[in-house]
C-alpha cells in the first residue's frame, strides 16, 4: 500500500463518528471519511474504495453484519468491528470475525467520548494493522472454515455425545502441554487449527487477545466446533488432555506446575507488551514451569507479544512452531519471533494442527 491508508467509518451514532474520525485523523497516515449506515457506505465505496473500514454492528436499514457479509462476497476488505463491550456486543462480534473481520475495538455504553480518546492508539494500531493485513489468506481461512459443518447443525444429543467421551482421559494426570498465543487475525486462525485436532490431545492453554467478555464468547464458540473440551481459564484450574483453556479477557494466565500437575494461573498483574491477557506471561511461564515438556505456537499477530517468551521455551527445551508469513493476517508476533530465532519450524496455518497432532503421538 502507498500513500495515506483510507480510513470510512460506518457508525448511526454522530458522537462516535466524530470521536472515532478525530483520532484517526489525528494520524498522519491515515485519511478518514464516516457514514451513517452501511447504505450510504455503499454510495460512497461505488466512488472512493477504502483501504479499511471501522464498522458498528447495531444500525438502522442494513446491520454491520449483513453489511460485511456481502462486502467479503462482493470485494474482501480490511474490516475492523466497534463493538459494545457486552455480552450481546461479544457474541455479534465473534460472528463479525467469524464473517472475515480482521480485527475489533471495543466502546462502552457511556463515557464514549474518553474512553475513545484514551485508547486512541490502540483504535490507530488497529485501523493500521487491518489495512496492511493479508486480506487473501483470511479470505482463505473464513472459506475454509465456512464449508465446515456448521455448529448449529449440530443437535444437542450430538454435542453431548461428542463431548461425554473426554471424562476418561480428563481423570488422567499430564505431563505435557501446548501452548499457543495470537492475536489480529487470531479468532479465525484457532477456529481453523483447533476444530481439526482430535478429541484427544495434550492440554492446550490459548491466549487471544481480547478484552473482558468478549473471551467466553469466543470459549463458546470453539467449544461448537471442536472435539476437544474449550472454556474460559479458571484460577488453580488444572491442564488435561482433551481440554482447551482461553485465557480470560483483561487477565494474564500462567502455567504453573503443583506436583505432578500442571494448571493454570490468573492474574490481574500489570499489562506486558501493552496487553492483557500477555503471550509473553504464558510462554514464560510455560519455559519456567514446563520446560522440555510443551510445544509452544505462535500464530498470526500484530506487534511482537510472545517473541521473547516463545524463545525462552525454545531455550528450556520445548519444541516451538511458527505460522509462516504467507498465511498470517499480519506475520508481526511470528515473524518477531522468527527474527529472535524463537521459532524451530515454521509452517502454513493449514499444516499447525497436523504438526500438534505428531508432537501429541511423539508422546505415545
Amino acid at each position: 500500500m502507498t500513500g495515506r491508508i483510507k480510513v470510512l467509518v460506518v457508525d448511526d451514532s454522530a458522537v462516535v463518528r466524530q470521536v472515532l474520525s478525530s483520532v484517526l485523523a489525528h494520524d498522519p497516515d491515515i485519511e478518514v471519511a464516516s457514514v451513517s449506515d452501511p447504505i450510504f457506505a455503499m454510495e460512497r465505496m461505488k466512488k472512493d474504495w477504502p483501504d479499511a473500514l471501522v464498522l458498528d454492528i447495531e444500525m438502522p436499514r442494513m446491520d454491520g453484519l449483513t453489511f460485511l457479509r456481502k462486502l467479503m462476497a462482493v470485494r474482501p476488505t480490511p474490516v475492523v468491528i466497534c463493538s459494545t463491550l457486552t455480552e450481546k456486543g461479544a457474541e455479534t462480534t465473534m460472528q463479525a470475525m467469524a464473517a472475515g473481520a480482521i480485527g475489533f475495538v471495543t466502546k462502552p455504553t457511556s463515557g464514549l467520548r474518553d474512553f475513545l480518546t484514551e485508547d486512541g492508539g490502540e483504535i490507530v494500531r488497529a485501523v493500521k494493522a487491518a489495512a496492511a493485513g493479508n486480506v487473501r489468506s483470511l479470505r482463505a481461512t473464513t472459506d475454509t472454515l465456512a464449508r465446515q459443518v456448521p455448529p448449529q447443525s449440530r443437535g444437542a444429543g450430538d454435542a453431548a455425545a461428542s463431548k461425554a467421551p473426554a471424562r476418561g482421559p480428563l481423570s488422567v494426570t499430564t505431563d505435557r502441554l501446548v501452548a499457543i498465543g495470537t492475536s489480529t487475525g487470531g479468532t479465525q486462525a484457532l477456529e481453523l487449527v483447533l476444530s481439526a485436532l482430535p478429541r484427544v490431545n495434550p492440554g492446550i492453554v490459548v491466549v487471544q487477545h481480547m478484552p473482558e467478555k468478549f473471551t467466553a464468547a469466543f470459549a463458546a464458540r470453539l467449544n461448537r466446533v471442536c472435539a476437544a473440551e474449550v472454556a474460559e481459564g479458571r484460577d488453580g484450574e488444572r491442564i488435561l488432555p482433551g481440554r482447551i483453556l482461553i485465557a480470560p479477557g483483561g487477565r494474564h494466565m500462567e502455567v504453573e506446575r503443583v506436583g505432578a500437575q500442571y494448571r493454570v494461573k490468573i492474574t490481574d498483574a500489570e499489562r506486558v507488551n501493552r496487553h492483557r491477557p500477555s503471550v509473553d506471561v504464558l510462554f514464560e511461564s510455560t519455559a519456567r514451569h514446563a520446560g522440555a515438556n510443551a510445544l509452544g505456537v505462535i500464530l498470526t499477530g500484530m506487534g511482537d507479544d510472545g517473541a521473547r517468551g516463545l524463545l525462552k521455551m525454545r531455550t528450556a527445551g520445548a519444541r516451538t512452531l511458527g505460522q509462516d508469513e504467507r498465511s498470517c493476517v499480519v506475520y508481526g508476533m511470528p515473524g518477531a519471533a522468527q527474527q529472535l530465532g524463537a521459532v524451530e519450524r515454521e509452517l502454513p496455518l493449514d499444516e499447525m494442527a497436523g504438526a500438534i497432532e505428531n508432537y501429541s503421538r511423539s508422546m505415545q
